[in-house]
């Protein structure tokens, strides 16, 4: 079989041209979910269509490696996005059947003193952000979109919350996942790479607070509540800055939204929210839960899902001879065909073809064991009847959140399908190479690479893989510091997470609004958008006099 090896000026031997072809996929899926307003596994049907078209037409792909790149994408949107995203939900509706959920939002009352806005943005920024740290992949979405709802905010809000709150933490995410596969893949240090990342995600870190408010309660909320979410949100972002400069890069997410959530507890000690009732009103809220004093043992089981997440996580991602035990178990399986015949320039093959079966290291397969414990546990421990469930009503709850997931499941096989198809072809990495041969202009651009890439694979590692390479060889040319331009490709990607369709689609299948994903883009498109304009901005000055102070060099 002939080898195909992607070129980023396919199109009449011109770099742009490639690049603006190979964007038509990604506006069409925008154009039509945003603008058309078709639901989202169809809009994602209708860009894997023209993406396989560019590809085959306008970039030269044999039109049997297009398809199986569509296949492979397709399985990577399975295993292991949704197997983690469908393991994430199913934990939660174990905590719902059992009937400790009620306690939970007992706990957060208390903690919030009543006010579901002080609750939404702790269970989103905070609580999310340890979900991201440990577990990343959509998860923290899936878990705090339905815990955000529980609180009564309508769910809209909740999904623009809860996507929201997930920028920050991103590029630590997973165990500081997407700043690791950088530095490999550049041979940059990654601790290098992990501090000058925090130099640029503390300051998204410090008013996101302040927008998830916002998308609450509208201006009342900021207007009521913003000391405490400067507080949040500077506590965050100086324990993220500390943690990836001075202490360890693979936990700074952790020990950032604990440090974030110990900092609100501290403040409403000595200063107290206001208008929470007003808002409970305004908002059409239920009623807090009615007040009273849960034992020891009601408080540790209505949090035990959590604190299980926390430490099966902790045990499997931290500790090193455990992580290798269970990476040990992943098969890696040479995607047929492609693995032979895609190679990069230098004759090499493309690593993208290389698909890994995590049985035991992904972080669906730690979900499943927590929820399986926590099933079991709420089973044997009924709090003296109060809560009489089964091991077998925990384990049902499984097939019904497939069932749930079926379309929002679609929408994210189609999405990964069309990434991949777009990433082989060379459709992305044409874009990519367009921006960063943009000149003195390129330093302002870099983040926009990483935004893109984790736009269209719904994943900052994903982007990283795709541009860290290439924002270094950018730099290079331009002569900026190319530990800075991959650091910049790492902080974009945090902000292109909260549009991609993949997330998109777990946000809205979380949130009990299947086929709305519409809505849920236009009302965060902004933000986004806003938020990068920022980090683009930041960056350059960076590479300038003006903020050339903030860089660190080891």
């Amino acid at each position: 079989m002939p080898t195909f090896t992607p070129a980023v000026d396919a199109v009449g031997g011109s770099v742009a041209l490639s690049a603006l072809v190979g964007l038509i996929p990604l506006v069409t899926f925008f154009i039509l979910l945003a603008v058309v307003r078709l639901k989202a596994h169809t809009a994602g049907l209708c860009a894997l269509v023209v993406a396989l078209i560019i590809a085959v037409i306008a970039f030269h792909m044999p039109v049997g490696y297009a398809l199986m790149s569509a296949i492979e994408g397709g399985a990577f949107g399975i295993h292991p996005v949704l197997w983690i995203v469908v393991m994430a939900i199913w934990l939660y509706q174990v905590t719902v059947v059992s009937g400790r959920f009620q306690d939970l939002r007992s706990i957060f009352n208390v903690v919030g003193h009543g006010d579901l806005r002080v609750q939404a943005m702790l269970i989103a920024f905070c609580f999310g952000g340890l979900l991201e740290a440990l577990a990343g992949f959509g998860a923290p979405v899936a878990i705090t979109a339905t815990m955000v709802m529980a609180l009564g905010v309508k769910p809209l809000r909740a999904a623009a919350v809860v996507l929201v709150a997930n920028t920050a933490p991103v590029a630590y995410g997973a165990v500081a996942t997407p700043i690791t596969t950088a530095g490999k893949l550049t041979e940059i240090d990654p601790a290098l790479i992990g501090a000058l990342v925090g130099r640029q995600a503390p300051i998204l870190a410090c008013v996101v607070p302040l927008i998830l408010l916002f998308l609450v309660d509208g201006r009342r909320a900021v207007k009521d509540l913003w000391p405490l979410a400067l507080v949040v949100g500077f506590g965050f972002a100086i324990a993220q800055f500390l943690a990836s400069n001075f202490f360890s890069y693979e936990l700074t997410d952790i020990v950032a939204s604990l440090v974030g959530l110990l900092a609100a507890m501290a403040f409403m000690a000595v200063w107290k929210p206001r208008g929470a009732e007003e808002a409970r009103v305004r908002l059409d809220a239920p009623e807090p839960p009615p007040a009273e004093r849960l034992g020891g043992q009601r408080i540790f089981l209505a949090l035990l899902p959590y604190l299980l997440v926390i430490v099966v996580f902790t045990i499997a991602k931290v500790i090193k001879p455990v992580a290798a035990a269970l990476a040990s178990t992943d098969i890696k399986v040479a995607w047929p065909v492609l693995s032979q015949v895609l190679v990069d320039s230098a004759g090499k093959p493309v690593s993208s073809t290389s698909y890994s079966i995590q049985w035991l290291s992904s972080p669906g397969s730690l979900l499943a064991i927590s929820a399986i414990i926590v099933a079991a546990v709420y089973a044997l421990n009924s709090s003296g009847g109060r809560f009489p469930v089964t091991f077998g009503a925990g384990l049902a709850e499984f097939p019904k959140t497939v069932y749930r997931m079926r379309w929002a499941g679609l929408t994210v096989i189609l999405v990964l399908s069309l990434a991949y198809v777009m990433n082989q072809s060379g459709q992305t990495v044409s874009i990519g190479v367009w921006l960063a041969g943009t000149g003195v202009l390129y330093p302002f651009l870099s983040p926009i690479l990483g935004w893109i890439g984790t736009a269209v694979t719904g994943s900052d590692t994903s982007a990283n893989a795709l541009f860290a390479k290439l924002q270094q060889t950018a730099a290079g040319n331009v002569h900026v510091d190319p530990a800075l331009m991959v650091a910049a490709n790492t902080s974009g990607g945090v902000v292109g997470k909260l549009i991609s369709p993949q997330n998109l689609a777990i946000a809205a299948t979380a949130a009990e609004m299947p086929g709305q994903e519409s809505q849920i883009l236009r009302t965060v498109v902004g933000w986004s958008v806003g938020l990068l304009l920022i980090l683009c901005l930041l960056v350059f000055l960076q590479t300038t006099p003006v903020l050339g102070w903030m860089t660190v060099h080891l």
